[in-house]
């Protein structure tokens, strides 16, 4: 199963600051509406409020450690609680002044801004204000990508982007723009005409982690093969490198297109010939190529789950190679896919789908210990969990 993206119209809406907070989303409001009733939260509320104010007031300091130290209670009070009044009043004055901090800032303050953003689209969920956010992210986030090669920032920037993208982009060219976008980081010569150094792995196993996570939204058939031709061999090259986790993101990349029925889209051949129709030699040594590929794949997948531990080998870092490679080995000869399950507050997720995994793991990550209160209280999330 792939999910997909809830629809949502989009008018052309003037960035404005609204001070009526009435039309918080009811959903939401509905399933903390037990707690909003409670003596004293009104209070409690108001307090985190002028605390987001007054960080919200540090971003358009001059002195950058003080905008750091905004954005730093910023993304604490997002992970704390689910700020709706806020967003709903102050969404349009955080984006800007986030996006003048990726434009201006120093790498620690473009990696806070970024990660600020991201939580801004998931607090706004679907609709008019996560569009927005994706519209007027795209380009800075690009921009600062190319600009800047530390390796801190860079990651925080492509989550920001894959973020932005999984919750504001209802058209598949626009998830494969941003998808470009993070290809491009992790394979620089496929950049025009920029002498680009080589990111390190963290950063590439970050670009890939990500370009996943926006490919588990699409269906197969609305990608645009020309674009992704070669990304198969590309991937199998990363499975070979040192970094492990450089290699578990490429595995996992794999076995998500393999899951998607999709390898001949990533492997430049779309076109089957016709029932009846025989085969052209361009054809056959086509079906060749991909088989030896599969080949390929397969084998370095066996060798990476049993790999033993060379000089230096964290073993943690170890096991949780060889472990996903095992589970990636399994689908690949059997069609198993690791099926397991998570307990989000009184709901338990069962995941059985390499989409569904990524996903997962994609948002702990980047949410961190605000994961349970947002899987919890935001709507938006069950819709792509189905519980």
């Amino acid at each position: 199963i792939v999910m997909g993206k809830r629809a949502s119209q989009r008018k052309n809406v003037a960035m404005l600051d609204n001070e009526d907070s009435d039309s918080v989303s009811s959903n939401a409001s509905s399933s903390v509406g037990s707690h909003m009733q409670e003596p004293g939260v009104d209070e409690a509320q108001a307090d985190k409020g002028s605390v987001l104010d007054q960080s919200l007031d540090a971003l358009y300091e001059k002195r950058g450690s003080t905008r750091e130290k905004g954005l730093e209670a910023i993304i604490q009070s997002f992970n704390s609680s689910l700020q709706l009044s806020f967003v709903e009043d102050k969404f349009a004055t955080m984006l800007h002044q986030c996006l003048n901090s990726v434009k201006k800032g120093s790498a620690r303050e473009v990696a806070l801004a970024s990660h600020a953003i991201g939580l801004l689209a998931l607090t706004a969920g679907p609709g008019q204000k996560a569009e927005e956010i994706l519209k007027e992210s795209i380009i800075p986030l690009s921009d600062a990508l190319r600009n800047q090669p530390q390796a801190t920032k860079m990651s925080e920037l492509l989550e920001c982007l894959a973020v932005n993208t999984f919750v504001g982009g209802d058209e598949p060219e626009q998830t494969e723009k941003s998808m470009q976008i993070m290809w491009q980081v992790a394979n620089p010569k496929l950049r025009p005409n920029v002498a680009t150094p080589k990111p390190v792995p963290s950063v590439i196993a970050t670009a890939i982690s990500s370009w996943s996570f926006l490919l588990t939204t699409l269906d197969s058939r609305a990608l645009h093969p020309k674009s992704w031709q070669e990304s198969v061999y590309f991937l199998s090259t990363l499975m070979d490198k040192d970094d492990k986790l450089l290699r578990i993101a490429a595995g996992e990349a794999l076995a998500l297109i393999f899951e998607m029925g999709s390898l001949e889209k990533f492997c430049g051949d779309n076109k089957t010939p016709p029932p009846g129709e025989i085969p052209t030699e361009d054809d056959s040594r086509k079906t060749v190529h991909i088989h030896g590929l599969k080949n390929k794949v397969l084998n370095q997948v066996r060798g990476l789950s049993t790999e033993a531990g060379g000089k230096g080998s964290a073993k943690k870092d170890l096991n949780n190679q060889r472990n996903t490679f095992r589970d990636i080995l399994d689908f690949l000869e059997d069609g198993y896919v690791p099926e397991s399950s998570t307990k989000i507050g009184g709901d338990t997720v069962h995941i059985s789908t390499w989409a569904q995994f990524i996903q997962l793991n994609f948002l702990k990550h980047f949410l961190g210990g605000g994961f349970v209160m947002h899987m919890q209280v935001r709507f938006f999330f069950l819709f792509f969990f189905f519980f």
